[in-house]
Parts: C-alpha cells; sequence; structure tokens
C-alpha cells in the first residue's frame, strides 16, 4: 500500500499501527511554509536574473496560498550582486503589500548588518530576518565576525527594527556541521537561539546550510534547543539537499514539533559562503510529503508545480523536484490525450494513487 493516501491539502490521516512518523491529529495538524526561493533561492544563480522575473515570481508565488514569502536581501552588491536590485523588488512589493487582495501575506528580507537594516527600513519593509552562523569559523567568513561579536550586533539592530514596528526573524546557519570547523556542538545552537529570542526575534530557523546533516544529527540539535526550554512553536527548520537528506531531516524536525518549514520552489538555491552546497529542499517535494500525510499548509501543490517549471525554463536550469517534475510530466500527459485540465492535479493524482491500490 502507497504511503500516502490523499493528496488534498485538507485531507487527515490516520497513523497505521506500527509506523511511527509524525502523522497530524485534530488539534494538530497545521504546516507553515516559508517560501524562500525569490532571496535564498536565486542568490547563488551565476548569472544576473532579471528584476521583473524576479517579480513575477514573487507575483506567482502570491497566488498559491503561502503565506510567507522572503522576497530580496539587503547585502552588498560586491559579495552578492544577485541581490543588487533589493530596492526594485521592495518597490514591486509595496505595490500591493497589506492591499485588500494581499490575503495576509508577510513579506520579508534579509538584512546582514545595520547598513542592510537601514536600507530595508527606509524601503518600507515590514519584517526583517538576521542571520548568524553556529560555527566560529562559517561567522567570522560569513559576516566577519565572531559569533559574540555578531551576537552583540543582532542586540542593537533588533532593538532599532522593533522600534520601528518591523518583526524580526532569526536564522542559525551551520546547526549540525560547517565546512570550515566541522561537526558543531548543539550548546552553540542553543546558545544563539536563546539569544536571539531574547533579543526580539520572534522566531529563530535553524539551518543546515551545506546540506550535510541526516535525519540523527538534526534530531539530536534540534532535541536539545527544545530540552534547553525553547517551545517548538519558536522554532522553523531550514534544510538543503546536498546528499538528498532534505526531505527526510523535515520529517526528523516534524517528529519533534517543529510546524514551520523554509523551503524553495524547484529546489533553488545554495550558499555563496558555501562551496558544493545544493539547493534548499524544494517546496513542491515538502508539500507532497506532507500533504500526503494529512498535513495541512493552505498551499496548492499543482500552482506551486507549475512555478517550479516556469522558473526552471527562465533560469535555464533543471527543475530540481522530483516531485514537481513529476507532476508536470503526469499533466502532461494527461492533456496531450485530453483527459484533465491545467486545475485536476488532485483529481489525477488520486487517479494515479487508486490504480495502485
Amino acid at each position: 500500500m502507497p504511503i500516502l493516501r490523499s493528496f488534498s491539502a485538507s485531507s487527515t490521516s490516520k497513523a497505521p499501527a506500527g509506523l511511527n512518523l509524525p502523522f497530524p491529529t485534530p488539534t494538530d495538524n497545521k504546516v507553515r511554509i516559508v517560501e524562500v526561493s525569490p532571496r535564498d533561492g536565486l542568490q547563488n544563480e551565476k548569472s544576473l536574473v532579471p528584476t521583473n522575473i524576479k517579480c513575477e515570481l514573487i507575483d506567482r508565488l502570491r497566488e498559491t496560498g503561502v503565506k510567507n514569502i522572503e522576497v530580496t536581501s539587503f547585502v552588498s552588491p560586491k559579495w552578492v550582486p544577485q541581490m543588487s536590485d533589493a530596492g526594485a523588488i521592495m518597490s514591486h512589493v509595496r505595490g500591493f503589500q497589506g492591499g485588500s487582495e494581499d490575503g495576509g501575506i508577510e513579506y520579508s528580507v534579509l538584512a546582514p548588518n545595520q547598513k542592510g537594516l537601514d536600507a530595508a527600513l527606509a524601503a518600507g519593509v515590514k519584517e526583517i530576518a538576521i542571520f548568524g552562523s553556529a560555527s566560529e569559523g562559517f561567522s567570522k567568513q560569513n559576516i566577519n565576525c565572531t559569533i559574540d561579536e555578531s551576537l552583540q550586533r543582532f542586540r542593537g539592530m533588533c532593538e532599532q527594527a522593533l522600534k520601528q514596528g518591523v518583526r524580526v526573524r532569526g536564522y542559525i546557519s551551520n546547526m549540525c556541521a560547517c565546512p570550515i570547523d566541522g561537526l558543531v556542538d548543539p550548546k552553540s545552537v542553543v546558545r544563539m537561539t536563546k539569544e536571539m529570542l531574547e533579543m526580539g526575534c520572534y522566531e529563530v530557523s535553524v539551518a543546515d546550510t551545506t546540506g550535510v546533516a541526516t535525519p540523527d544529527q538534526v534530531h539530536r540539535t534540534l532535541s536539545a534547543v527544545l530540552d534547553a526550554g525553547v517551545p517548538a512553536n519558536k522554532l522553523a527548520a531550514h534544510f538543503h539537499d546536498t546528499y538528498g537528506t532534505a526531505v527526510p531531516n523535515v520529517l526528523a524536525a516534524l517528529s519533534l514539533g517543529i510546524r514551520t518549514f523554509d523551503s524553495s520552489v524547484s529546489g533553488l538555491g545554495g550558499c555563496p559562503y558555501a562551496k558544493g552546497a545544493k539547493g534548499n529542499v524544494a517546496t513542491e517535494d515538502v508539500l507532497y510529503l506532507l500533504h500526503g500525510m494529512g498535513w495541512e499548509t493552505g498551499i496548492d501543490l499543482q500552482k506551486m508545480s507549475e512555478i517550479g517549471t516556469w522558473v526552471s525554463e527562465k533560469l535555464g536550469r533543471e527543475n530540481g523536484s522530483r516531485a514537481g517534475k513529476a507532476i508536470a510530466s503526469m499533466l502532461e500527459q494527461k492533456r496531450a490525450k485530453g483527459e484533465v485540465k491545467a486545475e485536476g492535479i488532485r483529481e489525477a493524482l488520486k487517479e494515479k494513487r487508486e490504480a495502485k491500490l
């Protein structure tokens, strides 16, 4: 019997006897997705992506049901040229942000330092993300300061942002391992998480930046953070898929009560400071997993898959989502036969599932 019972985002699943997986319950059945493709997904593209394509990506994502989109980064163009149009991107976002047709979507930007924060605030952002590393070596290479210095910097940034009514989200990179220092002590992740929350971050996203972590390592690190008294609803998880462990890592985090995950359509992404790191976990793959197990996200998997196909074509690269490619292929076959309309993804997947029973 296939693991996936239903492809509807509103379905509920009952855990089979003996199968120790994090299935939803009637009172715990929602997962929040933070779509990071416009920023984290595009920042490592070798060729500059035209601003109008970035804006169209954001516009398309707005139609999927996703409620959190990270749209750009106010970082030095010298170090990340792909984000040099951050002001133009925010100008586009301001055109619909908070409007009656915007559906309550939250748009965030990355602000790595004081200069970035000042530029972000001047651009009218409502939410910023700050990021540090649990590894000393990576912190020095990535943001040119020690962990202690980074935390001191973040305190001032948080205070300034919060005074202006801007929400702050924290990122901690290298949750399990670092390309410079090797294995990372979970105590470092615990310390950074607690300090970020204390300085005013509403949530901390703990990231496997280089995509090397395995589920047992993820479980160990997140368990240490939870055991230190940090509530699960204050945590998010952010996985890259360098070694193909991102989706299993989502399951590991889900089993510990984490209900917020960062992901990127088509698996776009990488890290300019971590050579060899592959893209973020693909949003389509995460949705396929979650919806099949009965978790609700409010996101339309078909629409997200179609965006993955579209953006991959625009970038001239292979679609990095396994689920996205499979869904696109199946729909193409159905359409060629005149058997399914574009909006028929759930029905088509249901037919495919029932045919295997």
